[in-house]
């Protein structure tokens, strides 16, 4: 890569022995030059060039001095790297010079030798810039677009590694929690274009802020779904524990948030959620030239289908036994042995409680009940009954009661 230099000097000689000096230099591409008589000449010939990379400058000139011309490039966004050149008895304004914002100075009468080698140390030094300066870039493209999916400590880090560290596409065991809302078809259909606008940004936001806060990673948001990762791009050793305790806020938070519109006359869907851990190809399936950080794999499509089955149970949460089972103290309710749209096998599955709820009579009562539908007793109609005599609103124990005054025996049953 040629370096141009921009030397401004009034006196008339200097042109041709900078060339005569340089000319191997010239010849070779390494460097180029560009020459102005003052300071006013240099604005212009550095409008016309803006590719000068560095500035040799006298302090005494016509017009306008080099100490005039420093301060103007030290305003410039593009800041030129300047050396001064003066009379070794006017140390002064070489000091003044240095203090603006000069990278060396010479002393004249000037000696090539030191000339040449002044230069390649300055263009060498500008090199350093360049590099320091792509990088910061480099790091704060890749932070904005790491901040969309990663927690802003997160995306700081992966900001400042070199490479694509974490991001390769590879096998890895995640937790995964599949989000959607009932309803939404409709409400787009039906709602102010502004409504949704302001609806939509604010539930994205705020889910995405509940995920950060559990330093989860946002891999999609397609409309009103999300799909979040635990364990990827970073290890975390608790994820499992990290991703249902995330499922749980983001409940509270979207029950909030849906009351919320509900004052202001939206009838804003239920937040479906399903939790699954397991093996997953995770990372940046974009390529070189778009970001796509995400996950595929039969641990995903589980998520997505648990998300589903919401809707036939009745839950808000769903959770797989795959992950409940690495919770130490995991808190919830067996719901049954789900066989999953598309799947023969079954899968059991849990909803998720609270420390409260957990304690509950409601919670004792259900373990009892769900323990005669397992062993197909013959009371456990009438313990379902009780159930929901209990807590009419309670929506597992009236699916339960339901199916099981329809003939249904046992916990395997066909969702989704």
């Amino acid at each position: 890569m040629t370096s141009t230099v921009l030397v401004v000097d009034d006196e008339p000689d200097l042109e041709v022995l900078v060339l005569r000096r340089f000319r191997r230099q010239i010849r070779e591409r390494q460097l180029s030059f560009v020459f102005a008589r003052d300071g006013l000449e240099a604005l212009q010939s550095i409008e016309q060039h803006p590719h000068v990379d560095l500035v040799v400058l006298d302090i005494n000139m016509p017009r306008m001095d080099g100490l005039s011309l420093l301060a103007k490039l030290q305003e410039r966004e593009d800041k030129k790297v300047a050396i001064v050149v003066s009379a070794y008895g006017d140390m002064s304004n070489i000091r003044t010079a240095m203090n603006r914002g000069a990278f060396d100075f010479l002393t004249k009468p000037i000696d090539f030798a030191d000339l040449e080698s002044t230069i390649q140390k300055t263009i060498r030094h500008i090199e350093v810039l360049r590099e320091a300066r792509r990088r910061q870039a480099d790091a704060e493209r890749a932070h904005a677009s790491l901040s969309r999916y990663f927690s802003p400590e997160l995306a700081k880090r992966l900001a400042a590694v070199d490479g694509d560290d974490g991001m390769q596409v590879h096998w890895r065991d995640i937790a995964v929690i599949f989000t959607d809302i009932t309803g939404f078809t409709s409400l787009v259909e039906t709602a102010d274009s502004n409504v949704l606008r302001d609806l939509l940004n604010e539930y994205v936001g705020g889910l995405t802020e509940v995920v950060f806060a559990y330093e989860g990673t946002v891999a999609k948001v397609i409309g009103d779904a999300i799909q979040v990762l635990f364990n990827a791009p970073g290890d975390q050793i608790d994820y499992p524990a990290r991703a249902i305790a995330c499922a749980q806020a983001l409940d509270r938070w979207a029950e909030t948030f849906r009351e919320r519109w509900k004052q202001r006359g939206v009838d804003f869907g239920v937040t479906r959620i399903g939790v699954h851990a397991g093996p997953a190809l995770v990372g940046n399936f974009g390529g070189g030239r778009y970001f796509d950080y995400t996950a595929y794999g039969d641990t995903v499509n589980t998520a997505a289908r648990l998300e589903a089955a919401n809707k036939t149970l009745g839950t808000r949460i769903c959770v797989s036994d795959s992950i409940a089972c690495k919770v130490r103290e995991f808190r919830g309710r067996p719901i049954g042995d789900l066989v999953l749209r598309g799947r023969s096998e079954a899968l059991r599955a849990h909803e998720p409680l609270s420390a409260a709820e957990s304690y509950g009579l409601a919670a004792t009562q259900y373990a009892t009940a769900f323990n005669k539908l397992e062993a197909d007793d013959t009371d456990v109609v009438p313990a379902f009954a009780a159930l929901v005599g209990l807590n009419a609103a309670d929506p597992l124990a009236n699916f339960h009661l339901k199916r099981l005054l329809n003939g249904a025996k046992g916990v395997r049953m066909h969702v989704g």
